[in-house]
């Protein structure tokens, strides 16, 4: 299995190579990888890189896994008609009164650079500003190869890999704004991590996603109950807009957000937030 993850070295950011001997450092020529942008764009060949010891997992501090900012974050609203019909059901969606349940097309939104936070790292309440946050566990696309146009056919072949998103969502803003950016875009709103597996080694059909908040199973579902698919996704982006090496795609939300609940059970300081797909892990962070 390749996973590949980013820590905390001694001589700043590295990029490691995790499995279940630990994390083992990687350079090339003898030059540490600080991030993956050379292996997401093709520059680096994968069989070029060293690397070194193995040490635990749990001595080093996970960063988010790219290193370096996506150009775009795109994201998928009401992708999995049961979270659909629920936050329909919440009073929440305010973009149209007469929006369908279940979209005919993909519903796309963005997040800034500056929403980007790794595992473990603390999710800012942004106190004052919004009283109603949420939490929302989502399987991300990481495009290697990049292109416009590209058809759903040949979609999978521009993935390099797969990591997890939380698109944390302060849902006061999202209504009161009746569009979704500012819910969604403070800073911190965005963790990503803790590793991303290569395309290669993960079968779309038989992925789970799963969210915990202070250990309770709130969010569960399988990849293939999505409305619109990873091919399709890539399809429309691609369409009309260039897709970079290292763009990511969140791909949607299942069912279980805290707007779903009667009444709503919002984030509060504290609460620990974890969202697992295996094989990539387990992204958790606690809010501030």
């Amino acid at each position: 299995m390749t996973r590949w993850c980013r820590f905390a070295g001694d001589r700043g950011p590295q990029v490691g190579r995790w499995d279940a001997t630990g994390v083992r450092s990687a350079s090339v020529d003898g030059a540490p990888l600080a991030t993956l942008a050379g292996l997401v764009g093709g520059t680096i060949d994968p069989r070029a890189v060293d690397f070194g010891e193995a040490v635990d997992v749990d001595s080093v501090e996970l960063l988010e896994p790219l290193g370096a900012y996506p150009r775009n974050l795109f994201c998928i609203g009401k992708n999995y008609r049961d979270h659909a019909a629920e936050f329909a059901a919440s009073g929440f969606d305010a973009t149209s009164a007469s929006i369908e349940v279940s979209p005919e097309h993909p519903v796309v939104f963005t997040k800034p650079a500056s929403s980007v936070i790794g595992p473990g790292a603390t999710i800012p309440r942004h106190d004052g500003l919004t009283a109603q946050l949420d939490y929302e566990g989502e399987l991300a696309v990481i495009i290697g190869r990049g292109g416009r146009g590209i058809t759903r056919r040949d979609a999978l072949d521009h993935v390099f890999g797969y990591t997890i998103v939380n698109d944390v969502t302060a849902r006061d803003l999202q209504r009161r704004h009746r569009q979704w950016f500012l819910g969604k875009g403070l800073d911190g709103y965005c963790p990503i991590g803790p590793g991303v597996v290569t395309a290669d080694e993960l079968d779309l059909d038989s992925v789970q996603i799963e969210c915990r908040v202070n250990g309770e199973l709130r969010q569960k579902a399988a990849l293939r109950d999505l409305i619109f698919d990873v091919p399709t996704l890539i399809a429309t982006l691609s369409a009309g807009i260039s897709l970079i090496p290292g763009d990511v795609i969140s791909t949607g939300t299942p069912a279980g957000v805290g707007i779903g609940f009667s009444p709503p059970r919002f984030l509060a300081a504290g609460d620990e937030i974890s969202v697992t797909v295996d094989p990539i892990g387990t992204l958790t962070n606690k809010v501030g």
